[in-house]
């Protein structure tokens, strides 16, 4: 395998994703917050990406989920940026503003401050959006243990980028 800037089960699942979408016909987009722009990096790493991956949207600051990918302000402020409601929100404004047939979308808290009773560092929202096919969006709330350590806020980061990319698979 040829030398990777990410480690290599992400560069790995990275072609899988690259290799069956474009097998299925189908490009992707995605809309980052917590992993910032690692899922993109991921699928730029490998060679005919261009040909799956349309665009991504890192959106960071909650402006910029509003502003970029028409989140609404109710649903920051009623369920908050880390929750199913925002991530499926996300996806569904970066499906609306590409040329996409499925978008993904993950925000999270990944340390090692941020977190709360109700979500502790390293809960991680993800959602699927397709153009066609899936009447209902898919999202889910996953924890990603280990945010307490040093290498705490990389690990949530890896695994979080991990998840994405298996979202993508056709």
């Amino acid at each position: 395998m040829a030398a990777h800037l990410l480690p290599d089960d992400i560069a790995a699942l990275a072609g899988r994703v690259i290799a069956e979408n474009a097998a299925a016909g189908r490009v992707v987009t995605l809309a980052e917050s917590c992993t910032g722009g690692l899922v993109a990096a991921a699928l730029t790493e490998i060679a005919g990406s261009s040909a799956v991956l349309d665009r991504s949207f890192v959106t960071y600051s909650n402006e910029a989920k509003m502003e970029l990918l028409g989140v609404a302000a109710d649903i920051i402020e009623t369920f908050g940026a880390v929750s199913v409601a925002c991530a499926w929100a996300m996806a569904k404004g970066a499906l609306e503003r590409s040329k996409a047939d499925v978008a993904v979308a993950i925000s999270g808290i990944a340390g090692p401050g941020g977190g709360t009773a109700q979500k502790p560092v390293g809960t991680v929202v993800f959602a699927r959006v397709t153009r066609e096919g899936e009447a209902e969006p898919e999202g889910e709330l996953r924890f990603f243990p280990g945010g307490e350590g040093p290498d705490g806020r990389a690990a949530i980061r890896r695994q979080a980028t991990l998840c994405a990319l298996e979202l993508l698979l056709p």
